[in-house]
């Protein structure tokens, strides 16, 4: 069967079947376990993922084509995807799916396996944040000789029609001009650089995201926080605070953004004073993240620092 399958990158014409395959796989592994779907849109919506990470990084998706198209298989030859996000610290893997009657059968290893080969090629270690609760995905990565780092509570609040309250005063919404000081506050905090995807958010082409920054009393940056608001994905981070209240109230303001819904935001286990602030402000959890990685060291933040992965894009 391993001869049948062909890894190679996703064309421009591919994003519609990718899409599809985007939102196939996840709804079905979601549903298959009880829950409701991820994905209410209608598949066309998923090509937001393809939009945003070409844009981010040309040619940096993988699929796997199959030759063999048993019966199982819908139409079209692509089973599996996988998108990968070089850094100057590091390559981040993003969103991974393989087509449902394709399940256990070595398609999301072909596609890992590349992406190994191409961090290791280039000297870099590989990051990922991967589901707790989906035990093959935590088996894939760590038979692959990822360690996971950091836990993580999935939280949502159902956002009141009247908002979240006042915005704390030390935050405001971002601008282009703070940049730099994003990407560096990231790297003295987690180790690694994401400057052009700070910049992406900024430009905001798509008018589809936001960013607050939290400032001292001198101006300096002390957090920020994006999120992005389209039909395949409402979902706060990524971001990063120097402490709990910060990042309370940076979590606040992005949410204020949602009247009358619920966005899902992720928040480190061990900062109990925020998950404790989150649980009054009616928070519930929905499920568990692990931060992983290969072949490179760890940057724990430090004391009360507080770190928002997300994906869309995917946080290394």
């Amino acid at each position: 069967m391993q001869d049948d399958l062909i890894v190679r990158p996703m064309r421009p014409d591919e994003w519609g079947e990718v899409a599809t395959l985007i939102h196939l796989s996840t709804n079905h592994w979601y549903q298959a376990g009880g829950k409701a779907a991820v994905f209410a849109c209608g598949p066309a919506a998923c090509e937001v993922y393809c939009r945003t990470y070409e844009a981010l990084d040309p040619g940096c998706c993988l699929v796997v084509e199959s030759r063999a198209n048993p019966e199982s298989v819908r139409p079209g030859p692509i089973v599996g995807s996988c998108f990968y996000h070089p850094r100057p610290t590091h390559v981040s893997i993003g969103i991974v799916n393989v087509h449902p009657s394709w399940f256990g059968r070595g398609v999301a290893r072909r596609m890992l396996d590349e992406v190994i080969a191409l961090a290791e090629a280039d000297g870099k270690p590989l990051r990922l944040v991967s589901s707790a609760m989906n035990l093959d995905s935590f088996s894939l990565y760590t038979r692959a000789w990822f360690t996971p780092r950091m836990a993580f509570q999935d939280m949502y609040i159902k956002v009141p029609e009247a908002g979240m309250g006042e915005v704390h005063p030390a935050v405001r919404p971002a601008t282009p001009e703070d940049v730099p000081a994003m990407a560096a506050l990231e790297r003295e905090l987690v180790g690694i650089d994401r400057e052009k995807d700070y910049r992406y958010f900024l430009t905001n082409a798509d008018g589809i995201w936001h960013t607050s920054v939290y400032e001292g009393e001198k101006g300096e940056l002390l957090g920020f926080l994006v999120s992005v608001d389209c039909p395949a994905s409402n979902m706060l981070g990524p971001g990063v605070a120097l402490t709990d209240n910060i990042a309370l109230r940076l979590i606040c303001a992005e949410l204020d953004r949602y009247r009358g819904r619920s966005p899902v935001f992720l928040v480190p286990v061990e900062a109990g004073g925020l998950v404790a602030s989150l649980y009054d402000l009616g928070a519930k959890n929905c499920e568990i993240h692990f931060a992983q990685v290969r072949g490179g060291p760890w940057k724990k933040p430090p004391g009360q620092a507080v770190v928002m992965p997300t994906f869309l894009p995917e946080t290394g």
